[in-house]
């Protein structure tokens, strides 16, 4: 909505690149890396069905100009052409959980900071915070499974003193740039 373009084939060329740093952004929620002998057939067959299902190079994207003001909590951006984000369409502001093992910043929001900065801020940044840091309340996970890994709060995360915060940032980044539109 920022007006970002993204394609399928950055995402593979991303995955080929980096699937062990970013496997769960790569396959989803089902399996992780676990050091093991699996590790190897995991990423041969994830590859494999990723250069199946993602080679299309056309680009994709979309502006609603009915937006004037965006805020991406935890981004995906592997697909993502950085320079399209260069000129966000609408006031972008991103929330940043530096311990987010699901969507690894520095392929995702921290990329996108990157790309689209000065012309966009963040709006926060959870230096204790996971994927699901933003989830209010937190639902139920079943210990032990993936997603239990992948969108629990790290040890150190004060989600009582945190998310409350992050609530009045969002609204006041909001305010600030709405209050500007035209």
């Amino acid at each position: 909505m920022a007006g970002g373009q993204w394609s399928k084939a950055r995402f593979k060329a991303h995955c080929d690149a980096h699937i062990r740093e970013d496997f769960s952004s790569c396959v989803g929620f089902f399996t992780l890396l676990k050091g093991d002998l699996l590790d190897g057939p995991k990423v041969w067959l994830a590859k494999s069905v990723i250069a199946a299902r993602f080679a299309d190079e056309t680009m994709q994207g979309g502006v609603d100009p009915r937006i004037k003001a965006a805020v991406a909590m935890v981004p995906f951006a592997a697909d993502f052409d950085p320079a399209s984000l260069k000129q966000p369409a609408t006031a972008l502001g991103l929330v940043i959980a530096d311990k987010d093992v699901n969507q690894v910043p520095r392929f995702h929001a921290d990329a996108i900071l990157a790309a689209c900065a000065p012309r966009c801020e963040v709006v926060m940044r959870l230096p204790e915070g996971g994927h699901g840091a933003m989830l209010s309340p937190m639902p139920p996970l079943e210990p032990g499974s993936v997603a239990h890994r992948l969108l629990s709060d790290p040890p150190d995360f004060d989600r009582a003193r945190l998310v409350p915060a992050l609530n009045e940032r969002i609204a006041d980044f909001f305010v600030r740039t709405l209050g500007t539109a035209h």
